[in-house]
């Protein structure tokens, strides 16, 4: 609880602390610094203090209601050099000005901030849970955006695994595409070339075949093959919502091995009971409990191996899933003590099975907590392994 001799305070760059613009809804480069003050009146004052050449824009965008740069708050020694530490004391002069004596904080809070408050005789005590509930419930437009997010994740998700699944193969078992081997870095170049065109920024995707796959976040590289598993996980970012899409899809090129046809009924059917668990008021833990349920039902393992454990250990190794938002990976966790489900969460379910001998199988969607359950994002995607 914030109490009325408190003032809220944030600081930092918002292009990249999204918890800083979640709250503004203004993205710059620069530090810049946001104070929430009680009014004479009762009411909550915003103000926001960027570089000057934003404050135009800050204006025309941002959510405050006071805008100003540092140098309106310059303390009687002056403002130093570095643009971090000038705008923590114009901050600090903005409270010390409006007599405030006590700050809360997030947990984003950057220790350059913390530090010049503190020495300004201004105490601040962090809250861990400030501006959490407001991000997890997401509005229409969030969920709106993340739909579009999800969309294009998936229009990639389907030209990767067409790519794989319809390569032709040489004398070896290698895929080719147009005469030349395909190789994972090649089908990435390929999922790079479709966001550019389309305003995402693309990380680094996962394209790992066969054992590569049995490490569940290994990029993949090298000639891929006919008759293995091959994982492919996309998570792009939105340049213009800020949005993330996440979306993974498993696929065999030829003939499926009885093994790989095992892992992938078992990853589906988990992933189909934790969607059916996953709704407001449940346990974000309880959705993984249940993923957890049916993957042991089918004879698999989970957590991590033993350290003598034989390539043929298949097992899940991970949580069921992840928040969704303005970061890829945000609150709540889907695994073993996770927070209760509210309605706008946003999560990804994604059930894998990994060994070494085999690979790895993982399919993933994104998911809105609902009052009436779990509704996927995006237009949906087939689950199975053959993609031709």
């Amino acid at each position: 609880m914030i109490s009325n001799d408190e003032a809220i305070v944030m600081g930092g760059i918002s292009a990249t602390n999204m918890t800083l613009y979640h709250q503004t809804r203004f993205r710059v480069g620069d530090p810049m610094a946001f104070a929430d003050l009680s009014g004479s009146n009762g009411t909550r004052m915003r103000t926001l203090i960027v570089r000057d050449i934003e404050l135009d824009r800050a204006k025309q965008d941002a959510c405050a209601e006071v805008f100003a740069v540092p140098s309106n708050f310059a303390p009687d020694t002056g403002l130093s050099g570095e643009r971090d530490v000038a705008t923590a004391q114009a901050l600090a002069e903005c409270l010390r000005r409006a007599g405030v004596k006590r700050a809360v904080c997030d947990r984003t809070f950057p220790g350059v901030f913390m530090h010049v408050l503190v020495g300004a005789g201004i105490s601040v005590r962090c809250d861990l849970e400030l501006f959490q509930s407001s991000r997890r419930a997401k509005s229409a437009a969030e969920l709106q955006a993340m739909h579009e997010s999800q969309c294009a994740t998936e229009d990639a998700i389907e030209l990767a695994c067409g790519l794989i699944a319809r390569a032709s193969v040489n004398t070896h078992g290698e895929l080719l595409h147009e005469g030349a081997p395909l190789s994972s870095e090649r089908v990435r170049a390929d999922i790079d070339i479709f966001f550019a065109g389309r305003g995402f920024e693309n990380p680094r995707s996962i394209v790992a075949g066969g054992p590569q796959g049995a490490d569940c976040h290994h990029c993949g590289e090298g000639v891929l093959r006919t008759g293995e598993l091959i994982m492919v996980d996309i998570f792009p970012r939105s340049k213009s919502s800020g949005y993330w899409g996440d979306c993974t899809r498993t696929v065999v090129h030829g003939k499926v091995a009885p093994q790989a046809a095992c892992m992938h009924e078992a990853v589906v059917q988990a992933k189909a009971a934790a969607m059916r668990a996953a709704k407001v008021g449940a346990s974000a833990g309880d959705v993984h409990g249940e993923t957890l349920r049916v993957i042991h039902e089918h004879g698999f393992s989970s957590g991590t191996p033993p350290a003598d454990a034989p390539q043929s250990w298949c097992g899940m190794v991970h949580g069921t899933g992840h928040g969704l938002g303005l970061d890829v990976h945000e609150p709540p966790l889907v695994d073993r003590g996770g927070l209760s489900l509210v309605a706008g969460d946003v999560i990804t379910i994604e059930p894998g099975l990994y060994c070494k001998a085999v690979g790895g199988v993982r399919v993933e969607d994104a998911y809105v907590i609902e009052g009436t359950g779990a509704r996927r994002l995006g237009r949906g995607l087939p689950e199975g392994l053959d993609w031709r």
